[in-house]
């Protein structure tokens, strides 16, 4: 019952903790503080395994596991509190005071950052203490000393454990509401469903007549916003007012630029179709989609910048403090890397960069795509390191030549006779020439490549398949517009993305 005591008041504790955080700090909840914190501080490798087991689900994983983590620090704070008085208190309210001194580190903290955790910690420790006053272990104990004592009375032990559920139930409800509180109060959300995205001047590409081969199960050619995946390191949603956003241009430039909302919106927008890939992305992996993105050409931001001869890189970073090094020739060449307001004719949705990100064909998201972008510095590579490269990741990033079979699925039987294997492959602002697909130790057989929408994109691929009983293995490689063939030779995501042939086993029955 101790332990059950401390549980119920550390929940307690974090419920209100997140309430105020939602109502006074949107970016400081205690437990997005600690998540934070912990992200910043894993390595390379950390990072990678948790994306490899969890996927886009790394972040819900965290946070579960700082949850469990917390309960049982809770119930240790419990024990301690009923055998050594004020220690579990005490215990609780440093904890509250180590998050409150970790807020303002954090890049998006506000001057009242430290305030959610030294109350949800205040909360925590007062309700251990009225809660511990209550346990009826105290009797339990003088009885098993003296035979002769009597037992505390169950009802007495149900009355403790009828407040202690109160507790945490009321714990859990201030949770609830400072959800739906940050949810219902966000200025950006607000904002974002009252804009209409301006008309481009230059529209995105033509979807050619084929491109979107029709076969059950194969990946659409245009992913919707709420199924494209999403991997970055902020645990709560940055929340921007779109009428604060200010972007500045800076660093080895002839002419620093400082950018509005109201200024961008009037600049003449591009349209255009972009697959972007995260660097985790296991072969075969869904880490990758592809949508129309509108915004304006960051090369025409640049020149009004006027970087110098001998910069390099540009270094952008978001509001929430992660930052990327995109090599400065990317940025300045014909390709159309954007700063992103709109995506797949909406704006950009909360947690895809809203109010404005950065989407660049051929890089990695990594050194590229910065979300919720408020600043650029040009400089240089030997100058600066960014978020995931001062981690060991490789500075450049360029997306590697992959292709994936997504019909048929892997472990999922499949009928003898007429059938199709099918998938996608990729290399954008390079472009994909062909597809060549193997079944078991037979000849490498091309691929019908459905046309693409641009060089930026991925493309759909089909293979008539007269599939035979028994079970198979198939494999697929890529070879792009300049002739380079996709290397057979695996590696894993770490430092500079994976590479090998997707290869799958199926069963055929007869």
């Amino acid at each position: 019952m101790a332990a059950a005591a401390g549980v119920a008041a550390v929940v307690l504790g974090a419920g209100v903790g997140e309430l105020t955080a939602a109502l006074f700090a949107p970016s400081s909840s205690p437990i997005a503080v600690v998540g934070g914190a912990l992200i910043d501080a894993a390595p390379g490798w950390a990072k990678e395994l948790a994306i490899a087991w969890f996927g886009t689900g790394d972040k819900a994983a965290l946070l579960t596991g700082i949850g469990l983590v917390l309960l049982a620090v809770a119930a240790l704070a419990g024990l301690c509190e009923a055998r050594w008085r004020r220690s579990g208190v005490v215990a609780l309210i440093v904890l509250g005071i180590v998050v409150a001194m970790i807020a303002p580190t954090r890049a998006d903290a506000g001057s009242s950052s430290w305030i959610p955790a030294v109350i949800a910690g205040l909360v925590a420790a007062s309700a251990l203490g009225l809660l511990i006053n209550a346990v009826p272990a105290r009797a339990s104990a003088e009885s098993a000393e003296d035979p002769g004592a009597d037992a505390e009375p169950a009802a007495s032990r149900r009355r403790f454990l009828g407040w202690a559920g109160g507790v945490a139930v009321i714990g859990v409800l201030a949770t609830i509401g400072g959800s739906l509180a940050r949810a219902g109060s966000a200025v950006a959300t607000t904002a974002r469903q009252a804009i209409r995205l301006p008309r481009p001047v230059v529209s995105a590409p033509a979807v050619p007549a084929g491109a979107e081969l029709d076969i059950p199960g194969l990946t659409p050619l245009i992913t919707e916003n709420k199924d494209f995946y999403r991997i970055d390191t902020a645990l709560v949603v940055p929340t921007v007012d779109p009428s604060e956003w200010r972007l500045r241009i800076h660093g080895m430039v002839a002419q620093e630029v400082q950018l509005s909302w109201s200024e961008l919106l009037a600049l003449p927008m591009v349209e255009t179709t972009t697959t972007i890939s995260c660097v985790s992305n296991e072969v075969g992996g869904g880490l990758i989609g592809n949508a129309v993105w509108l915004g304006y050409p960051i090369r025409e931001l640049l020149a009004k910048a006027q970087p110098a001869a001998d910069a390099d890189m540009v270094l952008s970073t978001s509001v929430d403090g992660f930052t990327a090094g995109t090599p400065l020739e990317v940025l300045t060449d014909d390709r159309n890397a954007l700063l992103a307001i709109g995506m797949n004719g909406t704006p950009l949705p909360l947690e895809h960069g809203f109010p404005v990100r950065m989407v660049v064909p051929g890089l990695y998201g990594y050194v590229s795509a910065t979300k919720w972008v408020t600043d650029i510095e040009v400089t240089r590579f030997d100058r600066a390191s960014a978020y995931w490269t001062s981690r060991g990741w490789s500075a450049r990033g360029p997306i590697k030549l992959e292709s994936r079979i997504d019909v048929p699925r892997e472990g999922r039987g499949v009928s003898a006779g007429q059938s199709v294997i099918a998938g996608v492959a990729w290399q954008p602002h390079t472009g994909v020439s062909g597809v060549e697909v193997q079944v078991d130790d037979g000849p490498w057989q091309r691929a019908e490549l459905a046309p693409a929408i641009s060089d930026d994109t991925w493309v759909q691929w089909q293979l008539p398949w007269q599939a035979e009983a028994g079970d198979h293995r198939i494999r697929c490689r890529a070879t792009d517009a300049d002739g380079n063939t996709q290397t057979e030779t695996e590696a894993p995501p770490a430092p500079d993305g994976a590479t090998g042939w997707h290869t799958i086993r199926v069963s055929v029955g007869s």
